[in-house]
């Protein structure tokens, strides 16, 4: 079976599978996560837009990927920095109209020493107490006085799974949640394809709203947590970071560094916290 391949701006692509049930064969529809690449183009005040990076992710929400990307990395520090955010403007390529994102922004970008920084951090070629020395440098720590209460924490998830909405329909994707830390109200949730997009969207979506920092938030992962996603909470804020998987040792190490509570394995009642259990109100008999 042979597919050309369509450009789609939806989150779900529809394929024609044969299925197997009981030694049963049968073809029906079914349904993909979409995949595809997003080319970031960056300008500076006054010059050209230069190609920063590519990465693959699931489309929607592709302004507040990039948002949240350019803030995670330093490059911009708020809503204030940014003058517009675009698709590209080539009309009779259609394969890449909605696939090259530009940010226009408002001072100036050298872009060789920002994509030297990105490359090196997206290969991880730069040791883990350096790459935690940077961090520190250029976050502030979380709010200290956040705390949630050990059920509230419990409760994320049960609140997170329902609103998967793509993943209902694939089964392949990630998503991350954010709490309000003193109701435990979910207030937004977005998906992708990589666990590092859906986290950008999130914190983009903060971004563009002038909303940030999130210091009185939570956020609830879907999967493991990396060096790079405790890199990203703190860059927006947040002071408390769980998830239903376990973190790396790196993660650990800079969530310790940060101020960052990180909490593991959350399912159901249990759960383990690897970094900053002041922020979890652990009840009686802890």
């Amino acid at each position: 079976m042979s597919e050309t391949p369509v450009v789609t701006r939806r989150p779900v692509t529809t394929v024609q599978v044969t299925q197997v049930r009981n030694g049963v064969a049968r073809h029906v529809s079914d349904g993909l996560v979409t995949e595809e690449p997003l080319e970031l183009r960056v300008a500076g005040r006054g010059g050209e837009a230069t190609t920063l990076t590519v990465t693959m992710r699931t489309p929607g929400h592709d302004f507040e990927l990039v948002a949240g990307f350019l803030l995670s990395e330093g490059i911009i520090t708020g809503h204030e920095d940014i003058e517009a955010i675009r698709y590209c403007q080539r009309s009779e390529d259609a394969e890449q109209l909605y696939n090259v994102v530009t940010v226009d922004l408002r001072g100036p970008f050298e872009v060789e020493a920002v994509r030297r920084n990105v490359m090196t951090t997206a290969s991880c070629g730069i040791c883990g107490t350096t790459s935690i020395e940077q961090l520190t440098r250029r976050c502030d720590p979380p709010r200290v006085g956040t705390v949630i209460g050990l059920g509230a924490v419990a409760g994320l998830i049960d609140q997170l799974r329902p609103s998967q909405k793509v993943f209902d329909r694939t089964g392949g994707l990630h998503a991350a949640g954010l709490f309000d830390a003193l109701t435990g109200a979910l207030l937004a949730v977005r998906e992708d394809v990589g666990r590092h997009n859906a986290l950008d969207k999130l914190v983009g979506n903060g971004v563009l709203a002038n909303n940030l920092p999130f210091d009185d938030r939570v956020l609830m992962l879907s999967g493991r947590v990396s060096f790079e996603m405790v890199q990203k909470a703190a860059a927006a804020g947040i002071p408390i970071v769980a998830a239903v998987s376990a973190p790396s040792s790196l993660a650990v190490r800079t969530a310790r560094a940060l101020g960052v509570t990180l909490i593991g394995f959350v399912r159901g009642d249990d759960c383990t916290i690897y970094a900053h259990p002041e922020r979890i109100d652990l009840g009686v008999g802890s």
